[in-house]
């Protein structure tokens, strides 16, 4: 399963689901990771870990955190080679004002929005994908 590599059937083809809860970033050294914790994400860069998690769980471990956002995960399995699609997404989140920090997962690409825009972007990209479809059919 590699995934679909054309950017018009990626782009006609999906839909966003909404996560429940608030998502936020934090940062850790290796050996500060409180047991227990469960992030969404882990990312190990040269500065320390980077951790996106629920913002309750932040809380409840005293994990300072920023970018308080929702997580919307593309329902499209992308490949991991695919050319463009998150660039066209950006764009589009860019051109009404709203920041983006994608994460790629094996089989879908994951949007952290801000808080509070979440219905703003899930109204862009369905409209993205209808203007895609309707390319698709004329």
């Amino acid at each position: 399963m590699s995934g679909e590599l054309s950017l018009d059937t990626l782009l006609r083809t999906m839909t966003a689901t909404l996560a429940e809860g608030t998502y936020v970033f934090a940062t850790l050294a290796p050996e500060a990771m409180p047991a227990g914790v469960t992030p969404r994400m882990i990312f190990a860069e040269a500065e320390g870990i980077t951790l996106i998690l629920l913002r309750e769980e932040a809380q409840a471990h005293g994990i300072a955190h920023e970018f308080p956002c929702r997580m919307i995960t593309l329902d499209v399995h992308s490949s991991l080679e695919a050319v463009g699609f998150i660039a066209r997404i950006a764009t589009e989140l860019a051109a009404q004002g709203m920041g983006v920090n994608p994460v790629s997962g094996f089989y879908h690409d994951h949007l952290f929005v801000p808080e509070g825009r979440e219905q703003d972007a899930l109204r862009i990209l369905k409209d993205m994908a209808r203007v895609a479809g309707d390319a698709g059919t004329g």
